[in-house]
């Protein structure tokens, strides 16, 4: 059996798909599965059971990435062709049965939304196979670390969804202090490389209790680090999703975006909102695109509260 299965280019999407594609894996033992997706998020699908072939979508001028991606399948009967871009592709190319994604006519999560392309209630939770390779990584970049260690990321793709580095620094400290939820464990900071520099304030801050990943793992090694940290606190973004689908304990931070729609999934999982109302920090964001104060309503308190509500909860089971 051959499927082809299109999923996004951006690294949360692609992350969130992850699940939908697990089920496919599961149901359909010994299949032949092609993945096309961004650049980006290419190494989280590397180790996938089954994978014949990884193709990497670049953009391109005039939509000619679809035109290399059609070239590259046409030639193939499918079996099952799973689109989640809705794309042109996954209806010219030759295929017993197609599946494609379409907006929610109710309000759900996106892991809902994908998991209902094949109908499935409740849907398939995110989940990515590692490597050794990226076991490898992990243990060179974290120097093996013995101890539990916090995670945070202190970034995203836009300025407005970063809560303020100061914030992340105090939390770090809170959580790390000898009294604190993980007393004396180490800081592992993590952003992608074009962020690197608004991270830097955080790293300094922290001192040695850091430990600088900015910009130093792809998406498989960063996920395989986070795969041993005890906590991971973070903005939303696609690392906070990469954190949720290997199963550490994550909190995701939000402003103006919509957790109910983006938020960490899994039983690890929860968002965190501040206490400005959304129409509010809205009204804010269309006055000012490049607003700084939309992540303000989230205390350290807040955080940390949710933080120790969330650890013990996991270990309790």
């Amino acid at each position: 059996m051959r499927i082809l299965f299109i999923t996004s280019n951006r690294l949360g999407d692609a992350v969130l798909s992850t699940g939908l594609l697990a089920h496919l894996v599961e149901r359909h033992p010994g299949a032949a599965l092609t993945i096309a997706c961004g650049p980006l998020p290419a190494p989280l699908f590397r180790a996938v059971p089954g994978l014949e072939r990884l193709i990497p979508l670049p953009k391109r001028s005039f939509a000619r990435h679809w035109i290399a991606l059609w070239a590259a399948c046409v030639g193939t009967r499918w079996d099952l062709v799973v689109d989640l871009r809705n794309s042109a592709v996954g209806r010219l190319v030759p295929a017993r049965r197609r599946a494609f994604h379409a907006r929610a006519g109710r309000p759900m999560h996106k892991v809902e939304e994908i998991g209902a392309v094949l109908g499935l209630s409740p849907p398939p939770s995110p989940r990515l196979w590692l490597d050794a390779a990226a076991g490898a990584e992990a243990d060179r970049l974290l120097g093996g670390l013995g101890s539990p260690f916090l995670a945070i990321g202190p970034t995203a793709n836009w300025l407005g969804k970063e809560w303020p580095a100061d914030r992340f620094a105090r939390l770090a400290r809170r959580l790390t202090d000898p009294d604190g939820l993980l007393p004396g464990a180490p800081v592992a900071v993590f952003a992608a490389p074009p962020e690197r520099e608004r991270a830097r304030p955080v790293i300094e801050a922290l001192g040695n209790r850091a430990l600088d990943l900015t910009g130093r793992t792809d998406p498989m090694a960063a996920a395989a680090c986070l795969a041993r940290a005890a906590l991971y606190v973070g903005n939303d973004s696609g690392l906070m999703h990469i954190a949720a689908a290997v199963g550490t304990p994550t909190l995701g931070l939000f402003g103006p975006g919509y957790p109910e729609t983006y938020g960490p999934w899994g039983p690890r999982a929860r968002a965190v909102t501040g206490t400005v109302p959304r129409d509010e920090l809205l009204r804010r964001l269309e006055a000012d695109r490049d607003a700084r104060d939309l992540m303000d309503g989230i205390s350290v308190e807040r955080v940390e509260d949710a933080a120790r509500a969330l650890v013990p909860e996991v270990a309790a089971g």
